[in-house]
């Protein structure tokens, strides 16, 4: 849910006035200002890996598909295959334009009414993916006619909040009273009422912990932060966010997808079903069997040195062949560790690369993208 700032360029969550009030360092980030901190980035971050956190998530967009030819034409934008799979049942996966680009990577929930779809959209894209999304909404290249089916840009009424780590169980069941999520498998969802008002608790997160996501009005979303802010549920800011889908191996659009960066190049085909057509399978299967100019993989460096999105990957002889995407030094693993997209020969695991961080270059190897072994729900 956003908000539209003075200044008309920023937007604000439905919890915007909350983290103020908790004093965290607020900064723009997708178009929205949103916190960055409340205390630290290393004390949030352990806070989701040894106990629970919660984090603002109601920048993210919520698209509504429905009607007689929604999961035909859902199908048909998703590279992931949604046919056959069953009410309450979450999918990840990319639209992606016919070259292959990425438009964005999102989660498809398949809700309890026939032929309704729910799309989670990154914030930064909401009326990107909207304006693209209508357009392939024109035309059913089977039957040549539109396909019959609403399609509902519902942001702006949606508030979200995740609760992630360890205990989010513990959490969500015992101080929101929300005894069903218990059951819930990972990548699942379903549906209820809180105060009259619809809730969806989903499976789901983007820390590399078990944790729910919670969507609902912008004024049960605010309720509910407030409920478990009294439980002593640290708030945590975009910034660990951040470091923890990184060290999970996870993907942020802008920096390991976009137009530029394919499923295939970030190591993601196996979210791409090729025996159904979908907008760019001809461009991902030709990149598929000839193979990817580039490839994403990760590299840990044997000093502590913190490799930064854009500092250029070398071979020993200083040849350039690559460039960072993401780059920490690990707060789990207390290791300097990056993604970079790399000349596809040089992608294998142990290939040695080195990092040029301003005048000094330091050595590493290429090692699998998964750096942090994850917690999900069994």
């Amino acid at each position: 849910m956003s908000e539209v700032m003075e200044n008309g360029q920023l937007s604000k969550t439905c919890l915007y006035e909350k983290h103020v009030a908790l004093g965290a360092k607020m900064s723009p980030f997708a178009g929205f200002m949103m916190p960055i901190q409340y205390s630290s980035i290393v004390e949030e971050h352990n806070a989701v890996r040894g106990k629970v956190g919660m984090f603002d998530v109601s920048h993210m967009g919520e698209i509504f598909v429905e009607g007689p030819e929604a999961e035909a034409f859902v199908n048909y934008i998703f590279t992931n295959e949604i046919r056959g799979f069953e009410p309450g049942k979450v999918l990840y996966g990319m639209m992606c334009y016919p070259d292959g680009g990425v438009v964005d990577d999102l989660l498809v929930y398949r809700e309890f009414e026939p032929e309704h779809f729910l799309l989670v959209v990154n914030a930064a894209n909401i009326a990107k993916d909207y304006e693209w999304i209508l357009s392939k909404a024109s035309m059913n290249p089977v039957t040549g006619k539109p396909f019959d089916c609403r399609i509902d840009n519902a942001s702006d009424g949606w508030g979200q909040i995740a609760v992630q780590g360890p205990e989010a169980e513990k959490t969500v069941v015992e101080v929101l009273g929300l005894k069903e999520a218990a059951e819930l498998g990972f990548y699942t969802f379903y549906d209820t009422e809180i105060n009259g008002k619809r809730l969806i608790v989903s499976r789901t997160g983007y820390t590399g912990e078990d944790g729910f996501e919670l969507y609902t009005t912008p004024e049960e979303t605010v309720r509910l932060w407030d409920i478990l802010l009294a439980a002593g549920v640290v708030p945590c800011g975009l910034g660990c966010r951040d470091t923890l889908r990184f060290e999970a191996g996870l993907p942020l659009y802008g920096d390991e997808l976009s137009p530029e960066i394919t499923p295939v190049m970030a190591g993601l085909g196996m979210f791409c079903k090729y025996d159904k057509d979908f907008v760019g399978k001809e461009a991902l299967l030709l990149q598929k069997s000839e193979g990817a100019p580039k490839k994403l993989v990760g590299i840990e460096i044997e000093d502590k040195a913190i490799p930064r999105a854009g500092y250029p990957v070398e071979l020993e002889d200083g040849t350039v062949v690559g460039v960072v995407t993401t780059g920490y030094h690990s707060i789990s693993l207390d290791k300097s560790i990056c993604f970079a997209l790399v000349e596809s020969r040089y992608a294998a695991l142990d290939t040695p690369l080195s990092i040029r961080i301003r005048k000094k270059v330091f050595p590493g190897k290429v090692v699998k993208k998964r750096f942090y072994q994850t917690n999900y729900k069994k």
